[in-house]
């Protein structure tokens, strides 16, 4: 036990109340715990109790059944979800992911003797205080991530857990202690068993921390291997790709498409095929279709070259969208240690959002015909509207005093003609 005080939200602290008063113990666990002795915001606040989880849900008017196989419950209280989980002992992971059995315990340390790190395997009430059989919190303050007993035997349970040691190690900035760090080297093999969707959010919560460097770690500890082999191949090519990623991603937004974006860029030989790469690879980590079109359009763009002349910015919102322009100035500059180029990068941006403010035209939507105009003008429905009103936007864009209606019409021979 320890005097070390949690605040702990009221509708969780109403929780453990009930619980108690019913007889059965309860904590706060896991995560929580964690990031609240490092004066972090918890995301999320779970219970472990001694309760089943039947128990769980007649104390509890509103209740879901998650995962109640596992002994979890989610209690719906003061309009957001805690989940209440009995306390456990696994049985043998023969898929690597999941427990073969669960037995239900009385016995709290016994529960808290299956969670991966120490770090995580800390449990507080606000009366009992914290429950720290494992030198948790001696660990927090060597900023170490370190198993929770036998490392071996922790990452032969569910080979995730070899991710969730660099992830760890990333966003708390915390080193892998040394028996740790050898036993994910000898489970790093065990990921090709591991889904693409469970990788995907590990790595991307590794490259989105405050510590993108560390995502190194992994490839220096065979990981990267399994799921990312092309990191690894631009770092043997090139024996400082590595340093200079993890040097870019740390000057971009923690946002998963500017943060990929500038890691994939160095993955291929030429713009083309990193986009392309990056389109792969994406797909083959099950990412969502927004960040992979994302990412892939800020790859595409990255080598994009400008001037500070006005059609030139209408240009370029034009060609790379003005959706994602700013991102694309920030991945550029990123790019560059130049202080003159990244100086420039800045006078772009400004010139862009002036461009956009005094409403000039790069976009169809801003052209002074659409297609209903030029039908009414002779031209047939189908196909050729919009060649002629990309090529009537394409001379706009050059010169916006073009942007009239009666001199578009009236040159339509010609821009008939372009198209």
């Amino acid at each position: 036990m320890d005097e070390i005080r949690i605040n702990v939200p009221e509708n969780v602290c109403a929780v453990l109340d009930r619980l108690t008063q019913a007889g059965y113990e309860a904590f706060v666990v896991g995560g929580c715990v964690r990031d609240s002795l490092l004066g972090r915001q918890p995301n999320d606040w779970d219970v472990t109790t001694s309760a089943r989880p039947r128990q769980v849900k007649k104390l509890f008017r509103r209740t879901v059944d998650t995962g109640i196989k596992h002994g979890t419950v989610t209690v719906l209280t003061g309009g957001a979800g805690v989940e209440v989980t009995t306390y456990r002992i696994d049985g043998s992971y023969s898929d690597g992911r999941h427990p073969d059995s669960v037995t239900f315990t009385e016995n709290l340390i016994g529960d808290l003797e299956r969670r991966d790190f120490t770090i995580n395997a800390m449990a507080y009430h606000p009366q009992a205080g914290l429950v720290d059989a494992f030198d948790g919190i001696g660990d927090l303050r060597r900023h170490v991530v370190r198993c929770v007993g036998d490392p071996d035997r922790r990452f032969g349970e569910d080979a995730l857990r070899i991710l969730r040691a660099v992830r760890f190690a990333a966003q708390l900035n915390f080193s892998i202690e040394e028996e740790t760090r050898e036993a994910v080297r000898r489970a790093a093999p065990n990921l090709h068993s591991v889904s693409a969707e469970r990788i995907r959010t590990e790595f991307v919560k590794t490259i989105d921390s405050d510590h993108p460097e560390c995502f190194d770690e992994a490839r220096k500890l065979g990981i990267t291997a399994c799921f990312l082999p092309e990191y690894d191949a631009m770092c043997a090519s090139d024996p400082e790709a590595a340093g200079r990623a993890a040097h870019q991603m740390r000057q971009v937004r923690p946002e998963t498409p500017l943060r990929a974006a500038v890691l994939f860029a160095g993955f291929g030989r030429d713009v083309q095929e990193s986009t392309q790469m990056a389109d792969r690879i994406l797909r083959r980590l099950k990412s969502d279709n927004d960040t992979r079109e994302k990412t892939m359009r800020l790859i595409a763009c990255s080598q994009m070259a400008y001037t500070l002349e006005e059609k030139d910015i209408r240009r370029a919102l034009h060609d790379a969208g003005e959706d994602i322009f700013p991102d694309l100035i920030a991945v550029q500059t990123a790019q560059t240690d130049d202080p003159d180029r990244k100086a420039f990068y800045s006078r772009v941006l400004e010139k862009a959002r002036a461009v956009q403010a005094e409403g000039q035209c790069f976009r169809l939507s801003d052209l002074a015909v659409g297609g209903r105009d030029l039908i009414a003008a002779g031209v047939r429905p189908g196909p050729e509207i919009g060649k002629i009103l990309d090529a009537m936007l394409d001379a706009v864009i050059e010169d916006p005093s073009l942007n009239n209606k009666d001199i578009l019409i009236e040159q339509l021979p010609q821009f008939r003609h372009l198209s």
